[in-house]
């Protein structure tokens, strides 16, 4: 039995790495329909918050919601859909919105960093979209340094953008520098998120009314250094903030590459990050509880600003006659961690980092106040949109439409398990060594090994490669890695082996890089069990 499995992973081997160059080195051609449409198509409004986390959201249900709501992004839950189990592919800005473009995986749009850039000529659902004849405009964060394609119109901060008179560069201002969002925009007055709301309802009001549309609202807020409006200054004045559990985690089970991660409470440098005076001879302990407190509430500040324009948009929809047919998604471009294990920021594959808030409305097809759990990923967004407008999938896309998911009729063959990268080894400013895993329904394998891979913005450092395995059932909270644990390796090989199917099935064999090929035979696999030797 092992045998075969063992050869049919050694041919599927074979079979991945030839086709992985043909995608990695073909540019699709945009599928071509007709613009005659049978029924109405539905207008579509994309929502993400930048590092917009489901503990922050009140319809989720968190600690935090006893002390701090969101109505308006809760009403999106309360008239359509909350998804409990929706997943980023690769947690980190620019590789998840390459993602939720092109419907793909880092390894094949080539977005696998935040120094990467999303090739121009890639195919992406706004290209699909408004070949279709959906007109399409792109509002706010972009973060991906080359010109926004498939958009009739954009206005999109360069870089990350900032808070207070933010510059944007908007549709037909010319920009000579290579990395396209890169270059200073034009200033405009304001707070940020208020700006890219209005800018996404001018867009609205200006698009052409003949036409389906599909606008993507990109808020900068609530991503680092959480600078909020004015008006949010007080709304925590003389509240404690409810703590997660393991706030004051110790990594006891966790190995050397969680002792050096610099995403912790005690990481933060307090004026740029909390801008509040920091105490001195503070414990470790004394100073991850003050760090909490002042991050949490800068950060829900910010949320605050999302949620009210949130709002704005919704009226605006409602006043115009467009909210019954017009879907609605409310989201983030992955998880954050709230103060969990201690820590702030994403990157890691641990649930908090890993699950990203999705809530949907579509009054013609969702039934309101519905709860989905099954597996859904980023790469899922482009085909589901694609299958709203009546589109097929493209070939290229890895990801499914969940459109049926939606009202209660899950496919038999519905993923049970998905497949996670992180790519940017130790970077300067977080240290987070490169993994990747797979996550079931119940069980979650890690694979920190720790090499940069000639990927941009990964570091070549010394680490032992190490493993994790949880039980999300009885700990799910990720404190008790139990990899090492003898009766659990049985498990371990059956997550194995189906973490190598869905590396074979994502195109993303390690067999192309010669130093991961000597690792994996010390680390990967068990005594015999190397099918690189086949």
């Amino acid at each position: 039995m092992k045998k075969n499995i063992l050869s049919k992973l050694a041919v599927s081997f074979a079979c991945i790495v030839l086709s992985s160059f043909s995608v990695l080195a073909t540019v699709y051609p945009v599928q071509r329909h007709s613009k005659k449409q049978k029924t109405e198509k539905p207008n579509i409004v994309y929502i993400m918050g930048d590092d917009l986390t489901s503990q922050s959201i009140s319809a989720y249900g968190g600690i935090l919601s006893k002390v701090f709501q969101t109505p308006n992004m809760d009403r999106i839950a309360d008239e359509g859909i909350k998804l409990t189990n929706c997943f980023v592919t690769n947690s980190i800005c620019a590789p998840s919105r390459a993602a939720i473009l092109t419907g793909q995986y880092s390894q094949n749009n080539g977005v696998y960093t935040l120094a990467d850039k999303l090739d121009s000529r890639h195919p992406t659902v706004a290209k699909h979209l408004h070949d279709a004849g959906y007109y399409t405009g792109m509002i706010g964060k972009w973060h991906l340094k080359t010109k926004p394609q498939g958009f009739d119109y954009y206005s999109i901060l360069p870089g990350q953008g900032r808070y207070d008179d933010p510059e944007f560069i908007s549709t037909g201002e010319w920009n000579k520098n290579p990395d396209f969002e890169m270059k200073h925009g034009k200033v405009n007055k304001g707070y940020c998120t208020d700006i890219i709301c209005n800018k996404a309802i001018n867009f609205l009001k200006g698009r052409e009314k003949s036409k389906p549309f599909m606008l993507m609202c990109h808020f900068k807020a609530p991503h680092r250094n959480w600078i909020y409006a004015p008006r949010f200054e007080h709304i925590f004045d003389g509240i404690t903030m409810p703590e997660p559990a393991n706030l004051l985690d110790t990594y006891q089970t966790k190995r050397e590459y969680a002792n050096r991660l610099a995403l912790k409470m005690e990481n933060f440098i307090a004026p740029s990050d909390l801008r509040v005076p920091k105490p001195k001879n503070m414990t470790r302990d004394e100073e991850r509880h003050w760090a909490y407190q002042a991050y949490i509430k800068n950060y829900l500040r910010c949320v605050a600003g999302v949620d009210e324009n949130v709002g704005r948009i919704l009226k605006y929809l409602d006043d115009n006659n467009l909210t019954k047919n017009t879907i609605v998604v409310i989201t983030g471009d992955q998880g954050f961690f709230m103060g969990e294990h201690g820590f702030f920021d994403k990157r890691l594959m641990y649930e908090e980092a890993l699950h990203m808030p999705l809530l949907i409305r579509y009054p013609r097809e969702i039934k309101a106040g519905t709860v989905n759990s099954d597996i859904t990923m980023n790469i899922d967004f482009a085909p589901t949109f694609m299958d709203y407008a009546g589109l097929k999938r493209p070939t290229e896309m890895q990801g499914v439409s969940f459109r049926k998911n939606l009202v209660g009729k899950t496919p038999k063959d519905w993923r049970k398990s998905m497949y996670y990268r992180y790519w940017m080894n130790c970077d300067g400013s977080h240290h987070v060594t490169a993994h990747y895993g797979i996550r079931t329904e119940r069980y979650k394998l890690i694979y920190f090994y720790g090499l940069p891979l000639g990927k941009l913005g990964a570091i070549n450092r010394p680490y032992t490669p190490d493993w994790e395995l949880y039980d999300l059932k009885n700990d799910p909270n990720e404190m008790k890695n139990i990899y090492d644990d003898p009766s659990n390796k049985p498990l371990i090989k059956e997550l194995k082996e189906k973490l190598l199917q869905l590396k074979c099935k994502y195109n993303d064999m390690d067999i192309v890089y010669p130093e991961m090929v000597k690792l994996d035979k010390e680390y990967f696999w068990d005594k015999g069990e190397n099918p690189y030797n086949n």
